[in-house]
């Protein structure tokens, strides 16, 4: 749904304007933000970028996947990828330098950008389609129920379509695959390890959003603890230390019964949801899971942090000053 549609739904706007500014409300980017020039459009010495459109199987969504594809030999197992849902905002945060530097690496990663067929850095109302395991709760009412819970239907999308049309462009290492994504692509990114382990080795969740269903990611990992079938599997998962307090609220649309609902959907779950998810986790199968936080960095800071630190990590090289410098590692 794009955001033109918000208009006819009533307190929607708002509700999305509240659930996109976690902690302190406050918006890193503008929220429609025009994606411009990327490193996609520039030249690079290391990698060639390609691109292709798919649909859902009944044509209603819509994405458009970019490829940075290493110009180096192909090793015998295939490239490492890292995969990055709010691709546009990825391409848009990534800068030239650092993927040069990726792609200098003696085994380079290969780049897998997931965006809604959109031209803006992010498309709040298709996130929260497409990124969300569950509907809205039963107290949020009206039509913005029935824009939730379709985490499963992108799930298949990307195992039965998308990543058949990326091995058509590159050979990858099906043994050594990233998911990373922010925010409700945090939840995704949570909602596919707990779920579906197996899709992919290496998880990276920048500020998941915890509250989601009153804490739909902690019991799916609760889940996961009893029934873990045994998959050897990498879990990151990055906050900031200025989005954990909670801050001041806001007010914005505060007489709205959706938005104050969606307020206590917040309040439904500990500051330190995401440290404690860690904790449960530890100990559980071949899971390998570590907790790291940014302390000066909020939410929406968090998304290049979490992203540059997760690319970093996944191609074993040195991270950026400014992403180094803002690190403290819990756990």
């Amino acid at each position: 749904m794009s955001a033109s549609m918000l208009k006819f739904f009533p307190g929607i706007a708002a509700i999305v304007f509240i659930l996109s500014c976690p902690g302190r409300y406050s918006i890193a980017q503008p929220p429609r933000q025009e994606v411009g020039e990327t490193i996609a459009d520039r030249p690079s010495k290391h990698y060639r970028f390609e691109q292709f459109r798919v649909s859902s199987p009944d044509g209603e969504r819509h994405w458009r996947v970019h490829l940075a594809i290493p110009r180096a030999a192909v090793p015998q197992t295939g490239f490492p990828s890292f995969w990055m849902l709010d691709g546009n905002a990825a391409l848009m945060d990534l800068d030239s330098a650092l993927l040069e530097k990726l792609g200098a690496q003696t085994v380079p990663l290969a780049l897998v950008f997931l965006s809604h067929e959109s031209e803006f850095r992010i498309d709040s109302a298709a996130r929260y389609r497409d990124y969300t395991p569950t509907r809205m709760p039963t107290e949020i009412d009206g039509p913005i129920q029935n824009l939730t819970g379709g985490a499963d239907a992108l799930l298949e999308l990307i195992e039965r379509t998308i990543r058949p049309q990326v091995h058509k462009r590159v050979q990858l290492d099906s043994e050594d695959q990233t998911l990373w994504g922010h925010s409700l692509g945090g939840v995704f990114v949570l909602h596919t390890l707990f779920t579906r382990t197996g899709a992919f080795q290496n998880y990276v969740a920048g500020s998941p959003s915890m509250w989601w269903g009153k804490g739909v990611p902690a019991i799916e990992a609760q889940r996961f603890a009893l029934h873990n079938a045994g998959h050897a599997v990498n879990a990151a998962i990055h906050v900031g230390g200025r989005e954990q307090g909670g801050g001041s609220r806001a007010t914005r649309g505060i007489n709205n019964p959706r938005v104050s609902a969606m307020l206590e959907l917040r309040r439904s779950v500990p500051p330190d949801a995401a440290k404690q998810l860690v904790a449960d986790l530890e100990g559980v199968g071949k899971l390998q899971v570590t907790y790291r936080e940014f302390p000066e960095l909020d939410h929406g800071e968090m998304f290049r942090a979490s992203l540059v630190g997760g690319l970093c990590a996944a191609a074993g090289i040195e991270e950026p000053g400014d992403i180094a410098a803002n690190d403290a590692i819990a756990r």
